[in-house]
């Protein structure tokens, strides 16, 4: 079977992180999971630490420096394809990615180079969120999908699986967003390199334990640069280019 690493970056997580972590080995048995955690001064790392301990499927990355979510995820992938996992699961802490949900996207990725699990196609789902974030989600998704030409319904959202050729195909080298357009720039990387992207309807739900990251500027500093992005050309070119692979749902 494929070796898959189920990767978590963290900051302030103490609260979820055990229980997360608990979660994703019940639900995918055999995995493996990476906490990314970078110098929480909550205990997060320690707590980490402690369970990595305990669990040899457990492993912990300690970060001397809190430097953004796309900073931890790249270390973590140079740390995954050095060691030679076939599949790498981004996660997030807070429970508002279901452990649950992730076999179904395992499966997708049986056939898939980058499954994204889907807040936006039909039978995906937000839970307990306000209007106004819902509305600003769903709209900086939609704006940037419109302005980069990406086919995707949901190209912000952090629930995915890569397959390790994927990666090693996307020249993350040039990926430089470490912040919330991350997601949108590793996007638009898989889609250049023409490999086959699915999206898997999921269930979101806003967590219950901690504080949010995410806030209205955080969003509109990231609309403000895929603006940047779109006049510039970097995104997919309609004409004059090779198409993209296209993207398909499941579910």
């Amino acid at each position: 079977m494929p070796q898959t690493l189920v990767i978590i970056p963290t900051y302030n997580e103490r609260e979820n992180i055990q229980s997360i972590v608990a979660r994703v080995l019940s639900a995918v048995p055999g995995s493996e999971v990476l906490v990314v955690d970078d110098a929480s001064p909550d205990g997060t790392g320690e707590l980490a630490g402690a369970l990595a301990a305990r669990h040899p499927n457990v492993h912990v990355l300690h970060r001397l420096t809190k430097e953004g979510l796309g900073a931890a995820y790249l270390e973590a992938f140079t740390w995954a394809l050095s060691r030679g996992y076939d599949r790498l699961v981004q996660l997030d802490a807070d429970g508002s990615h279901l452990p649950e949900q992730l076999p179904d996207l395992l499966a997708a990725a049986e056939t898939a180079d980058v499954v994204l699990g889907s807040r936006w196609v039909p039978g995906g789902a937000v839970r307990n969120w306000p209007w106004h974030r819902l509305a600003l989600s769903r709209g900086g998704s939609t704006y940037s999908r419109i302005l980069l030409n990406l086919p995707q319904q949901d190209v912000t959202g952090g629930f995915r699986v890569y397959s390790a050729n994927a990666l090693e195909r996307m020249q993350l080298n040039r990926v430089d967003s470490l912040g919330y357009c991350f997601q949108i720039d590793m996007l638009l990387h898989a889609v250049r390199a023409g490999l086959r992207v699915v999206e898997v309807p999921i269930t979101f739900i806003e967590r219950t334990h901690g504080t949010s990251k995410m806030s209205g500027a955080i969003v509109l500093e990231a609309m403000a640069r895929v603006t940047r992005w779109g006049l510039t050309g970097r995104g997919i070119r309609r004409q004059g280019a090779a198409a993209p692979t296209p993207s398909s749902r499941l579910g």
